[in-house]
């Protein structure tokens, strides 16, 4: 499994199935969102990839929350190995990038970056800050 720190990625790993989201803990919803890509997945010949972010949302918006993680990277990329994954983009959550807007996250770091052919998201997952 490859890992990338920022959404700058190499060639051989455009054109995946990419899932997006926090993934802590890797619940029940999450297994099965990982579920679906796999069976999608099959008979094409295409990577799947995950795109993440540290800190989590919800962890940056609310500086008083403490230890909301379940688990740490390490811990969130074993389980992400175990369900067979190409690649992992950890992507930094920060001020600049809590104030992208939709278009600007398909366009610029989803289209221009990371070129994925299929993304997979859950129901609560939001493209961009609105």
């Amino acid at each position: 499994m490859k890992y990338f720190e920022n959404s700058d990625i190499t060639k051989s790993y455009y054109n995946s199935i990419l899932l997006i989201g926090n993934f802590d803990g890797l619940h029940i919803g999450h297994q099965k969102l990982f579920k679906k890509a796999k069976i999608f997945q099959k008979n094409k010949k295409i990577k799947i990839g995950v795109l993440t972010f540290d800190p989590i949302p919800k962890m940056f918006f609310f500086k008083n929350i403490k230890n909301y993680r379940i688990c740490n990277l390490n811990q969130k990329l074993n389980l992400f190995q175990k369900f067979n994954v190409d690649f992992v983009i950890n992507k930094k959550f920060d001020k600049s990038f809590s104030k992208i807007t939709c278009y600007n996250f398909i366009k610029n770091i989803l289209y221009k970056n990371i070129k994925p052919k299929y993304i997979f998201v859950s129901n609560n997952f939001r493209f961009g800050n609105k």
